[in-house]
């Protein structure tokens, strides 16, 4: 998959195009992202994501934003698997919100990316201030000789979200990871949820206590409510097939209250593996259930035993 990062680079004859976010690229999205690749392939044209980076809260609300689903390096990689030939990815400035819903239209869909399909979801808003609506769409589809797709939502969240009303969302999906829920949360993106970020030092009590973890630096991706989870640790920088490029995991979020600490961190403990050394790589943890909340232990046998019964635990939920 092509990743343009400016107009320049862009290259393209014709295209079916879809604008958004994509947050989390969940199993919403998807249904958006299949359609599109679908009409490129029937008309031979090229499937093109427009997605815009940071996100706009960040620009508009920053005090306000939300705690973003994916980092824009997984974003992509999941884009690149729904199986788009391209993505755009716009810099989101106050500049490019000023435009006027045709002015944005005109410079990105019609002139950079020569759209003869453009599919949105029925709630697509675009241009300044949000003025921009589906009806705006298919309004300059018709100017500019474009067809405008309009995709109907899809699924619904586990009651215990939004009263088991809520479409596949990335507010869905994070309501679920706010609670610990990873599991209901793969049911709206359609995978375990992920985190990424590189391995740094930190103060070795896992190593001393049995059980060294590998923390992670430079989070990107939402962590999810405090707690221990079963999940994977992936390491992209080694080759598809390798032995240990992917590892199954118990993963602590939280504080460490026992030891009285401060600092939230997420620590991965491979299961049944103490010979790694993942220092200043980069990896992906992905979180499949939750195993209990964080817990302050009145020592740390009661700690260390307990640790045990997380492994053990994680290694049948993951075998």
């Amino acid at each position: 998959m092509q990743v343009w990062h400016d107009l320049e680079q862009v290259s393209v004859e014709s295209s079916v195009v879809t604008i958004g976010n994509f947050d989390g690229v969940h199993r919403g999205h998807r249904a958006v992202l299949d359609r599109v690749v679908g009409l490129a392939r029937a008309d031979h044209r090229s499937a093109v994501a427009v997605t815009f980076d940071p996100h706009p809260a960040l620009v508009h609300r920053p005090d306000e934003a939300p705690e973003l689903l994916t980092g824009l390096d997984d974003k992509l990689d999941l884009l690149a698997a729904a199986g788009l030939d391209a993505v755009l990815v716009v810099p989101y400035t106050l500049d490019l919100a000023a435009l006027s819903p045709e002015e944005f239209v005109t410079r990105y869909l019609v002139d950079a990316l020569h759209a003869r399909t453009v599919v949105v979801g029925h709630d697509v808003r675009f241009g300044k201030a949000n003025s921009g609506s589906l009806a705006t769409m298919v309004e300059l589809g018709g100017v500019h000789g474009f067809e405008v797709v309009a995709v109907d939502d899809v699924g619904r969240c586990t009651p215990r979200t939004a009263g088991g009303s809520a479409r596949w969302s990335s507010s869905a999906a994070r309501a679920l990871l706010a609670e610990g829920d990873v599991a209901a949360a793969a049911g709206v993106l359609g995978r375990a949820h992920r985190l990424r970020g590189v391995v740094v030092h930190g103060d070795a009590r896992g190593r001393q206590l049995g059980f060294p973890t590998a923390n992670l630096g430079h989070i990107q991706g939402m962590v999810p409510a405090d707690g221990v989870y079963a999940g994977w640790v992936r390491r992209p920088a080694l080759a598809e097939g390798a032995p240990d490029r992917v590892l199954p995991a118990a993963v602590s979020v939280g504080t460490n209250p026992t030891f009285d600490g401060v600092d939230r961190r997420v620590e991965a403990y491979v299961l049944d593996r103490d010979d790694l050394d993942l220092y200043d790589e980069e990896v992906v943890v992905e979180l499949v259930e939750r195993l209990r909340p964080t817990l302050r232990f009145d020592s740390v046998d009661a700690l260390i035993e307990q640790m045990h019964a997380d492994v053990d635990r994680a290694r049948g939920i993951l075998r």
